[in-house]
């Protein structure tokens, strides 16, 4: 049923999308066509995911807070296919139903940051937040290959410049975790100065 619902919106959200915030995206290229891998970026804004979703045709399932799952748009993430992980505790739940996507040979989208980073755009330098180690964790238990992407620019349309840059795969299966951590976060800041 996630998968049927994720292909019947994705349509209408990329009209909608790439009418509204005119986005520029670089690098689509390098999102492996099939096997496990896990999508990560910086995060600016509850758009974010879409900058990646639609470029490929895989099927993406999103890490995405408990409380997108309790609203008015509800059933908006859980026809996406999103995973509810509640950041309150240590959610089992969500990191079972991620090892299960990733295990099948499927996409996961995580923002490494936990939450949106909102001093980007206040200053002339790009920063992150410090990374929790979910993205690797589940990398290393999987053997999934890493997809870096930095977004840079606001999304106000065509003034915004919102332009993202996908990088290239790569494997952590081999790291110690906090080394892991450390060159994911390399990887998504340069591809996020690139865009400067």
């Amino acid at each position: 049923m996630k998968n049927i619902g994720y292909k019947i919106l994705k349509p209408f959200v990329t009209l909608y999308f790439k009418i509204k915030f005119r986005p520029t995206i670089i690098g689509k290229e390098n999102i492996p066509k099939e096997g496990p891998i896990i999508l990560c970026g910086n995060h600016i804004h509850t758009h974010d995911q879409y900058n990646v979703m639609i470029v490929t045709p895989r099927i993406v399932h999103y890490m995405a807070k408990d409380e997108y799952f309790k609203g008015k748009h509800a059933w908006f993430y859980k026809l996406a296919g999103c995973i509810s992980v509640d950041r309150s505790i240590h959610d089992e739940n969500a990191k079972s139903e991620a090892l299960k996507v990733l295990k099948n040979g499927g996409a996961l989208g995580i923002f490494p940051e936990g939450t949106r980073n909102k001093t980007i755009g206040t200053k002339e330098e790009v920063d992150l937040l410090p990374f929790k180690f979910g993205a690797v964790s589940l990398a290393k238990k999987t053997n999934a290959l890493i997809v870096p992407f930095g977004i840079t620019g606001t999304y106000t349309g065509k003034s915004g410049h919102l332009t993202t840059r996908i990088g290239v795969p790569f494997s952590v299966k081999d790291m110690e975790l906090e080394e892991a951590n450390q060159l994911l976060r390399k990887k998504i800041l340069k591809l996020m100065q690139k865009s400067k």
